[in-house]
């Protein structure tokens, strides 16, 4: 092998281990399933493309000559009955579409048979027959890539938005296969060119791959962190609503009450959170509760309670033992915090400035531990919901004298 095509295969080569060390890395850090298929994939077919090449045995010339033909005759159809199985689970399988999951199941099983039917035949084989044989082999690889294809091109019709660029994948993959198989088969007519284009071709192959995976395995992240959600949070902010709300405010209560000391709820009411819903396109209310949270929580610490009383009326509970100045300082966090002009991106990916309008009712309980949550927070809110921006302060709420003091601002 001429040293220039060696140097074109060991730069293929580099470009797989590369892929390889970050699919490590990735499974290391997330240490799930998809991400160790993604792994065993790279390995596997990046082992059969290497053998393709003819590079390990120009650089050790003392392997086994047979072990390299059985090699080059069946780790092809095995790695393309792998690609197309875990193609079939990252497509959503059967579950998704029966058709998709038929291609790809019985697919891969079709190859992996030939597979080792190949394995048998080449060993069996010598050298004079081996050349039809993996002749046999590239048309069985060639069969795996139109069958993606296919698999492919339903999904992206069913509407899978990824699917489209594993297409685009698959093309590639196509383009690799007939590269390395005309290396491996000696025809005549092709050099140094196509050499550098199908080692191009394969490591875009591994790369476009590995990135859609990477996408989709972080997709199912999310889905199963969302189906994991504590019962009773909010999606869209993770923080408590509804009846857990109200078990972690009566919990506040009883805490504070235990310890002699006196809570402060403070409710923060979003007056204009669906303003921009025309001009940014609907739903972007979602990434304002977002940053609305993130604000109140990094305001209000961690040691008071946050929640969601409903999409417009934020909670926060603070407890404290007579330090009034805490309770203070604390509200004074939330009114330079929250008030802040913030950013949206709409649906047409435009900016747009968002300032939040807040009305603030307090209410402060002497005697928390007698206090029923549910009208503690129904007066909070109420008191959010007036029109007169006297400035903030804190009054005495006991459970049979519900005297208020209205804040907005």
């Amino acid at each position: 092998m001429p040293i220039s095509e060696v140097a074109i295969w060991s730069a293929m080569l580099g470009g797989l281990l590369t892929l390889t060390a970050l699919s490590l890395a990735d499974l290391v850090l997330n240490r799930k399933v998809g991400s160790l298929r993604n792994l065993f994939f790279v390995l596997v077919v990046g082992a059969s493309c290497l053998v393709m090449t003819g590079l390990p045995e120009a650089l050790w010339p003392g392997l086994p000559m047979r072990l390299l033909r059985v090699l080059k005759g069946s780790l092809g159809p095995l790695a393309g009955a792998l690609a197309l199985y875990y193609l079939g689970i990252w497509l959503g399988g059967s579950r998704e579409d029966r058709t998709v999951g038929r291609i790809t199941t019985w697919g891969a099983g079709a190859l992996f048979l030939a597979a080792v039917v190949l394995a048998l035949l080449v060993a069996r084989s010598g050298p004079a027959e081996f050349e039809q044989l993996l002749l046999a082999t590239a048309i069985v690889n060639m069969a795996a890539a139109v069958m993606g294809l296919i698999a492919t091109l339903r999904a992206a019709a069913l509407g899978d938005p990824l699917a489209r660029w594993m297409v685009l994948a698959c093309v590639l993959l196509a383009a690799m296969v007939t590269g390395l198989y005309l290396r491996g088969l000696n025809v005549p007519g092709f050099g140094l060119g196509t050499w550098i284009v199908t080692a191009v071709l394969t490591v875009l192959y591994f790369l476009v791959c590995s990135v859609l995976i990477f996408v989709r395995n972080r997709q199912q992240r999310q889905l199963t962190r969302l189906s994991r959600l504590q019962v009773g949070a909010d999606p869209a902010t993770g923080l408590p609503t509804g009846s857990l709300l109200l078990s972690e405010v009566e919990h506040a209560f009883w805490r504070s009450g235990r310890l002699h000391g006196s809570c402060t709820v403070v409710c923060l009411h979003l007056r204009n959170l669906y303003e921009l819903g025309q001009a940014a396109g609907h739903g972007v209310e979602h990434q304002i509760l977002a940053a609305m949270a993130a604000r109140i929580r990094r305001a209000a610490g961690f040691r008071c309670v946050v929640g969601l009383y409903h999409p417009r009326c934020f909670v926060v509970v603070i407890s404290t033992d007579q330090r009034r100045d805490f309770v203070n300082e604390t509200v004074a966090r939330l009114r330079s915090t929250v008030g802040r002009p913030l950013l949206v991106i709409g649906r047409d990916q435009g900016r747009h400035d968002y300032t939040p309008q807040l009305g603030v009712g307090i209410v402060t309980l002497e005697q928390p531990a007698q206090a029923i949550p549910l009208d503690v927070l129904n007066e909070a809110e109420r008191q959010s919901l007036g029109t007169d921006g006297g400035p903030v302060s804190v009054s005495s709420m006991l459970p049979t004298q519900q005297d208020t003091i209205d804040t907005t601002w």
